[in-house]
């Protein structure tokens, strides 16, 4: 990589000027933020003349000297560098050879969908676990922050040579489900909501919305009625011990619409999972762990609960309850029994949960627990937060029904671009197709836009624009280039790389920045890196697109500009493919 090869440049001139420790040195390069200064700068003068007591801008120019007394030197004509500038009070910016673009553009389009992709995490063992929607709960539109992040994660490790294995844990056990479930009994005992069942019990199993009404239901009993909390707590450890039959009987039917339901979104997203757990699985194993700990003395008993005092360990954490006062393990405690099970199922070298960040701080204390009660795993296991996705109108809430469920949001979003394409000439199922795939990927550029952690308030209008920091903008310019390589097509113009065609364009530039764009979305954890890519690199299509005539049979560099678009049309689907975003080939 042409990192590499400055970094042994700047090393070498290092050496040569007597510099000590220049063997060892971890030269900064970055990407000068105007083009025109330069493909890359290193602040590597001014770190070392204030450890020396020099005159950064003086020591530069030495450095720089010295690089080009050693590209001088090298008479095999391989250079890769056209020149070396000294800029500022002391950056060294370095100006790439014309060759280097053409060879880069010759390098996408024989390596195709596989360009971008890298060894830096081969072969490391890693389980993501990602949206994780509650039977008897609406999928709600947080679950859509989830699992664009986790997908997109998924595939960015993937193309950084991670063996990556998607996980979804679900919570089927716990006083959510005895509220739906309570919840349920009360809407069958009542006579006007038998209706709403389509006849009863058959219903249940037609419609997963009347979970989420029977949810909101005992949630609110839950909170304001006595009787019913003390009911609601009781039908929790039934649940629990299935001990009765009725109860049985109702939770079945309730888990199962809710998992065939999710199973339809999961398709509309795009996602497959390869592992699902549940918190059924896991909570026993949970349980005996931490009663083993607390045999060591890492637990304690509090008010006949079992709890971990967080705080002991570091200022910054609190306590928390593992085992309730009823012999019930918590989440907490299932939290280690998922890992350990996790580790079962696929022995992993990292495993990697993205849920929202109202739990962090539930998250390091669980991560401290792990530390005392299987250690071995501790050190592997990274949590990512992430903000809430929110509506213009404010935050939704499952507990008092004000739910915006993820389909809706996807429905309506839908609807907004299929009034945009009115007036395409397109058949009417042609049209919906693309409106899915067009309505997913603006739902996912604006999550992915960003980095996880902040909220995210959802523009209807800008995120459904056809220009700009889009989703759709993002897709059009893709359908943009393949209709010029269909009109090359149509004249028989054929992509060709000549020495010499190169003009070092921003396009250029941008193309060659791809693979180092996945290497570090996949390093920090961070999709939005490439979102952020994407954008530029459009913008950077654009402009090309709009400076002349691409397909041009009297243009002696009209070939070369093809080999451009083409380069493009790639780098842009797989960009948008590790963002888990379809491309239509029209719109």
């Amino acid at each position: 990589m042409i990192e590499k090869v400055l970094e042994n440049l700047i090393k070498k001139a290092l050496e040569s000027l007597g510099i000590e420790g220049a063997e060892t040195l971890n030269v900064s390069l970055e990407h000068p933020e105007v083009m025109a200064h330069g493909d890359y700068s290193t602040n590597v003068a001014m770190v070392l003349a204030k450890k020396m007591g020099e005159n950064p801008r003086e020591l530069a120019g030495k450095i720089k000297e010295e690089m080009d007394s050693v590209l001088q030197r090298n008479d095999r004509g391989e250079n890769m560098i056209e020149k070396i500038e000294v800029a500022g009070p002391g950056f060294i910016n370095f100006y790439l050879a014309k060759k280097v673009f053409e060879n880069g553009v010759g390098e996408i389009l024989k390596d195709g969908n596989q360009y971008g992709r890298n060894n830096i995490l081969d072969g490391q063992r890693t389980i993501i676990d990602y949206t994780d929607p509650n039977p008897f709960k609406d999928f709600h539109i947080g679950h859509l922050m989830s699992n664009a992040i986790g997908e997109s994660l998924s595939r960015i490790m993937e193309a950084n040579g991670a063996i990556v294995k998607r996980a979804n844990y679900q919570g089927d056990v716990g006083i959510h489900v005895a509220k739906a479930i309570w919840g349920a009994f009360k809407m069958l005992n009542e006579s006007e909501c038998k209706k709403a069942f389509f006849g009863g019990w058959f219903g249940l199993g037609k419609n997963s919305k009347i979970w989420g009404q029977a949810y909101t239901l005992g949630a609110i009993a839950f909170e304001t009625d006595e009787n019913a909390k003390k009911e609601i707590t009781n039908l929790n450890k039934k649940i629990y011990d299935r001990s009765d039959g009725k109860i049985n009987k109702l939770y079945d039917i309730g888990r199962k619409t809710s998992l065939e339901y999710f199973e339809k979104i999961y398709k509309i997203l795009g996602t497959k999972f390869d592992y699902y757990f549940f918190e059924s699985e896991v909570d026993d194993l949970g349980k005996a762990i931490v009663l083993e700990a607390m045999a060591k003395g890492y637990f304690e008993k509090s008010d006949g609960a079992v709890i971990f005092r967080g705080e002991k360990y570091d200022p910054l954490l609190h306590t928390r309850v593992f085992i309730s006062s009823q012999g019930l393990p918590t989440y907490e405690a299932k939290e280690i029994g998922l890992t350990k099970e996790k580790y079962r199922r696929f022995a992993f070298d990292k495993t990697i949960a993205v849920t929202g960040n109202e739990i962090n701080d539930y998250y390091r204390v669980v991560k401290k627990a792990m530390e005392f009660t299987i250690p071995d795993l501790a050190s592997k296991v990274v949590h990512i937060g992430h903000g809430m996705l929110r509506l213009p109108s404010g935050k939704m809430s499952s507990r008092t029904g004000q739910v915006i469920t993820g389909e809706s949001l996807l429905t309506e979003i839908q609807k907004n671009i299929l009034e945009k394409m009115r007036d395409r000439m397109m058949s009417k199922k042609e049209k919906t197709q693309i409106a899915e795939i067009v309505a997913v990927g603006a739902l996912k550029y604006s999550i992915l836009k960003q980095a996880a952690g902040g909220d995210i308030i959802f523009d209807f209008d800008k995120s459904i624009s056809f220009e700009g920091d889009s989703g759709p903008y993002l897709q059009y310019s893709y359908v943009r280039a393949k209709s010029v390589l269909e009109k090359a097509k149509d004249e028989n113009v054929k992509a060709k790389i000549n020495k010499g065609d190169s003009d070092g364009s921003v396009l250029e530039k941008m193309l060659l920045r791809f693979t180092e764009v996945v290497e570090r979305a996949g390093r920090e954890y961070s999709p939005h890196y490439l979102a952020i890519y994407l954008t530029e690199l459009a913008s950077a299509f654009s402009t090309f697109y709009a400076e002349g005539k691409i397909v041009d049979k009297t243009d002696a560099k009209s070939p070369y500009k093809i080999a451009l678009t083409q380069a493009f049309s790639v780098v842009m689907k797989s960009g948008l493919n590790l963002l888990g975003i379809k491309v239509p080939e029209k719109m």
